[in-house]
Formats: C-alpha cells, structure tokens, sequence
C-alpha cells in the first residue's frame, strides 16, 4: 500500500465515496454553495463526524488537483481505520493482555507516526486516536512511521473519554502521561492496559486524565520540564514493555 493521501473531488464523487464506507477526513465545501448536492454530501459528513470547513473558491482551486471540483473537496485516509474490537482481537489471537496506546489530540503528523512506529516495536497491539482536533492517517504520518502503519492497527474513535469507559469494562487499566504524576518505576503496569499521551502543547486533557487510574511521571533531570510527545510515548511504552518481561 502507497503513502498516498487520496484525494476526492466532485460532488458525485465524494458522495459516493461516504457511501462505499471510505472512511473522509477532512471535507472542503464552496463558502456558500447549499445546494441540494451539496446539502446531501453535508448530512453524509455530520453522519460520520468529519471535519468541515468551508472555504474560497481559491482555496479550492489550489487544492484540486483535476481543476473540477464543483466546489467539493474531501481529503480521505491513505489507509484504512481498524475498529478497537480488530485490537482487542489480535490481542487475544497472540494470547496477550491487551496493550493499547491512547492519543489525546496528537495533531502533528510526525508525532503520530512516531508512535506508530514505536508502538509496533513494543508489541502494542493497537492504536486509539479521537475524531477531531487530532492528526489523521495521511501520507506524512506513513512516512513517519518507517512501514509500522503497514502492521500497525489505528481506531478512530468519536469520545477518547467514553472509550476508556468501555474499555474499563473489559478488564484494563489506564495509565496517562502527566509530570505531577507518580514516577513511573513505581507503578505496577503490568496486564492488560492503555497507555494514554496527551498532546504537544496541553498534555492530557482533564476529562480524559479523570478516566485513567493512574498517572505516570517520567523522571527529568534536566533544565526543562517536558518531552516530545513521541518520545514520552516511548519512554512509557518500554516501561511497561520491561515489567512485562520482568
């Protein structure tokens, strides 16, 4: 599979794009155009919770790679979004507890590839990232993962905070990423967990910090008070990768 983000124009076209279950990201519409069409691709698009925005002619112009887009254009995954029950499966395939790692809003693209790459080499078993205000699968996410998106599953999800709920039901534990926590060596990460990492710039938000049942501080030694988010997702996940093995 190609690190290709697709990229649909046209009314018909995207209309039946939502109907053939692909999965759009992010929807361009003409600032203005509510036309019967174009009405029709809306209720498509609040349906399945995708990004809207609407823009100038202009903005569609330079977007549209055909030159007829009809005031309509969708910027879709250049991969295909796994369900968290895909996860929780492969968990249970390989005889594992499950290990899922959670993204609180993740909104630069090297980041999230970041993480995909490392959580493919510490043997999560899959990836849960939020609907909106978050990066999604696009090509400079692909690129960034180094091929661990070709073997790594990501879940979509519309509420990070209900889905921990739900996942609490089901037997895990949820630890998040914050560093007025308690320092990571000291907690017991082992069995079946969801590691959640907040974003660049706020870290965890509070509703979702409020479902976890534990809060993990990364020992720091140096001048400033914060890693990249990747890289505290690293830290973490190799930390419950080692009391796993221990």
């Amino acid at each position: 599979m190609g690190y290709e983000e697709l990229t649909i124009e046209g009314r018909n076209a995207v209309l039946e794009a939502y109907r053939a279950g692909k999965t759009i990201d992010k929807l361009y519409v003409l600032k203005g155009c509510q036309d019967g069409p174009v009405n029709s691709i809306l209720r498509e698009a609040r349906k399945h919770d995708t990004i809207v925005s609407f823009v100038a002619k202009e903005r569609l112009d330079q977007m549209s790679e055909t030159g007829k887009h009809q005031g309509v254009v969708a910027h879709a995954a250049a991969y295909e979004y796994a369900e968290v029950e895909d996860i929780l499966k492969r968990a249970e395939e390989k005889g594992e507890p499950p290990f899922l790692i959670l993204l609180d809003n993740i909104e630069d693209p090297h980041n999230l590839g970041a993480i995909i790459r490392t959580a493919n080499l510490a043997g999560a078993h899959g990836i849960i990232i939020p609907r909106r205000r978050a990066a999604g699968l696009t090509a400079t996410v692909a690129k960034a993962s180094a091929g661990a998106l070709n073997y790594t599953l990501v879940a979509k999800v519309t509420n990070l905070g209900t889905t921990i709920e739900s996942l609490k039901e089901r037997g895990l534990w949820f630890v998040c990423a914050d560093m007025d926590g308690t320092v990571m060596y000291d907690l017991d990460l082992k069995g079946p967990i969801g590691l959640v990492v907040g974003n660049e710039g706020e870290g965890v938000s509070r509703l979702v910090r409020e479902k976890c049942d534990y809060i993990a501080a990364i020992p720091m030694k140096g001048d400033i008070d914060s890693l990249n988010a990747s890289v505290a997702a690293g830290v973490l996940a190799y930390e419950i990768v080692r009391q796993r093995i221990c």
